[in-house]
């Protein structure tokens, strides 16, 4: 998809546009898109709050702003949402948010997540972390929702006991563009609801529920209630990726919109880019994700990988680091220089010297290790300068993904190719290293706004009622 110079809204080509949306951990962009020729005809854009915990509301007005800034939904035929995973945005009965939503990259939940595995294998981590794997393809860590939700009763036991509903932020913000209001009106799709870790794996057990399905089971005992308290919340009706989820809100002029199921940013991002089984999609945003889509599930006791759902029908396999981008931020800071001067000096020595930047500057999900802290590590008089200190910054971010493509590669998962995307990719240090570092061929697509782009094209194919193979 290419970016044009675009008509007014009523001016266009005579056909309607579709819209991709974006709402991630830093932003909300709206793309409006052309469905013929996959041109991005307008965007705009709003900053969502900096935290680990956020009223949804926030995202709701940044939407408002961000389509307001894209020319508006007038002429708009078809909609789709990607979104951060993992958030858990509990509702009550009236649809009221319980309380502000915790994000994927809040890691207060840790020892939920230790104890959910533990108690899986009655006290043994590893027999745990084995069951987990089978029954969901995923091994809870903090960022899941499951172990946000085992937190909240142990630690707001009066708001879990208000628990109607449940929903992901891309689900929310669905839902609050439908308008409707009414709680048995959320949805989902596969590929965000597969991060949940109470969606059944396929194939989990015999006779056991399959690819689009929960399991209350999961819940209740994350929740710490029985299976008959936790089949009357309210949880998102999972659609298959050419399912309509409704139409927008009509008292906002939205009615005329088809409203697609939305996405997971990862699995928007891979339908954005056309991933095919054998490449691997390396963002360097907020965090690291290494995704490769694959023809069969994927079951990982060591949890290094999740096994997502894409929004194709395959899935996804998946590795996430904490920390991304924000390693070059952070060591830029700490030199004191700008991006264009930290990628000269990066270049101006030929290795670190022996420097080791650990970048574990948030704790860290792969390797799992919620309380980490980044360290520099190896200096002498010989390297204990700028050059050096961001030489180290780029190989400690590039081998950090390099754990992470190893990970996905160990469950079955072929890498090949690498497409690398996100803001960490336009560090020309980064792109000249990565090859090296990462010992696979490296491609740099055009820059865009893939998550956005993934969800127009899944906005496509639903107004055509087609979904293509990627």
């Amino acid at each position: 998809m290419t970016t044009t110079k675009a008509p007014a809204p009523g001016e266009g080509p005579g056909r309607p546009y579709v819209a991709g949306v974006d709402s991630s951990t830093q932003s909300c962009k709206v793309l409006i898109v052309d469905p013929i020729s996959g041109d991005v005809v307008r965007e705009g854009r709003a900053p969502h709050p900096e935290g680990t915990e956020v009223d949804p509301e926030a995202w709701w007005e940044a939407f408002l702003q961000a389509a307001d800034r894209a020319g508006g939904l007038d002429d708009v035929a078809a909609l789709s949402v990607g979104g951060q995973q993992h958030g858990m945005i509990c509702l009550d009965a009236e649809g009221r948010v319980i309380r502000p939503a915790i994000l994927w990259n809040d890691t207060r939940s840790a020892g939920a997540a230790v104890a959910l595995v533990e108690e899986a294998g009655r006290g043994d981590a590893e027999a745990g972390a084995a069951w987990w794997a089978d029954a969901t393809g995923s091994v809870p860590v903090a960022s899941l929702t499951v172990t946000k939700l085992r937190w909240l009763a142990d630690n707001e036991p009066a708001g879990a006991a208000r628990i109607a509903a449940v929903c992901l932020p891309h689900d929310w913000l669905t839902w609050r563009i439908a308008g409707t209001g009414r709680l048995g009106d959320l949805v989902t799709d596969r590929s965000d609801a597969s991060g949940t870790g109470y969606m059944a794996r396929e194939g989990a057990g015999p006779g056991g529920p399959g690819v689009g399905e929960y399991r209350l089971d999961i819940l209740a005992r994350a929740l710490r209630i029985d299976e008959d308290a936790a089949a009357a919340i309210r949880l998102p009706r999972i659609l298959g990726p050419r399912d309509a989820a409704g139409h927008g809100d009509p008292r906002r002029g939205w009615g005329h919109i088809v409203l697609a199921p939305g996405c997971g940013d990862n699995a928007g991002a891979a339908l954005g880019l056309g991933l095919k089984p054998g490449e691997a999609m390396l963002s360097l945003g907020t965090s690291g994700v290494v995704a490769v889509v694959s023809e069969h599930s994927v079951a990982d006791p060591s949890g290094l990988v999740t096994g997502f759902s894409d929004a194709s029908g395959r899935w996804l396999p998946l590795a996430c680091t904490l920390n991304a981008s924000r390693i070059i931020d952070a060591m830029a800071a700490v030199i004191g220089v700008g991006y264009r001067e930290f990628d000269d000096l990066a270049l101006s020595v030929p290795s670190a010297g022996g420097l080791v930047l650990t970048p574990y500057f948030e704790g860290e999900r792969t390797p799992n290790l919620p309380d980490a802290t980044a360290s520099l590590t190896g200096m002498t008089l010989a390297n204990a300068d700028r050059a050096h200190v961001a030489r180290a910054t780029v190989e400690g971010l590039l081998t950090l993904m390099a754990g992470a493509l190893d990970a996905v590669r160990a469950v079955g998962a072929p890498v090949e190719r690498v497409l690398m995307v996100g803001g960490g990719a336009k560090s020309v240090a980064v792109q000249q290293l990565a090859a090296s570092v990462l010992e696979v061929p490296v491609d740099l697509p055009d820059p865009g706004e893939y998550v956005a782009l993934g969800a127009a094209r899944q906005a496509i194919q639903v107004m055509k009622g087609v979904v293509p193979s990627p």
